[in-house]
């Protein structure tokens, strides 16, 4: 008997630990920040650089469901830190892309010090994209780094990144299976 009771109390002991571990369900909202890093690159006197920012999901078309889908968009924050990881500008530079849209958010003109000679320094940007789920606001936020000449507009460098929803790579394995 005795046996069975602490039996009894280990099964129950357990199954109130995994009610209670269960946590909350429902319509909680989570909201995360996704953060994407652009290795570092020099900037001369004569150049800048900026980060243009496009959301590709698609725009929905109208529909006469109950349940509404938000116009597409994508936010975040764009940092450009100089090589001391210091903050060019002091802050974190906001974005807001519609769907289809392209923006573009500059490295502020100032903050970077450059030696001479040569003239020239480093560079880190990143993208901070908040993310809140469930949503039903769609984004689909591609990127990319570019060094340009002021005075030209000529690109020098160009570092891009590819859509979290581009479909998978086919593997070339299968391919030439089929054509041997």
């Amino acid at each position: 008997m005795k046996k069975a009771f602490l039996g009894f109390l280990a099964v129950a002991g357990f199954g109130c630990a995994c009610a209670f571990g269960q946590g909350k369900t429902g319509t909680e909202t989570v909201t995360i920040t996704q953060n994407y890093v652009f290795p570092p690159v020099g900037l001369a006197n004569s150049e800048t650089a900026a980060v243009n920012l496009a959301n590709i999901a698609p725009v929905p078309a109208a529909t006469t469901t109950t349940t509404p889908v938000a116009a597409p968009s994508c936010t975040g924050t764009v940092t450009f830190a100089n090589a001391a990881g210091v903050i060019i500008g002091g802050k974190a530079l906001p974005f807001t892309v519609g769907g289809g849209d392209i923006a573009t958010v500059s490295l502020p003109s100032g903050g970077l010090v450059l030696t001479a000679p040569p003239a020239r320094g480093l560079i880190l940007a990143s993208v901070q994209q908040t993310i809140t789920r469930p949503s039903t606001t769609p984004c689909s936020l591609v990127f990319s780094l570019e060094v340009f000449d002021m005075t030209s507009g000529v690109t020098h460098v160009f570092l891009g990144n590819a859509s979290a929803t581009a479909p998978p790579v086919t593997p070339i394995l299968p391919i030439l299976e089929q054509l041997l």
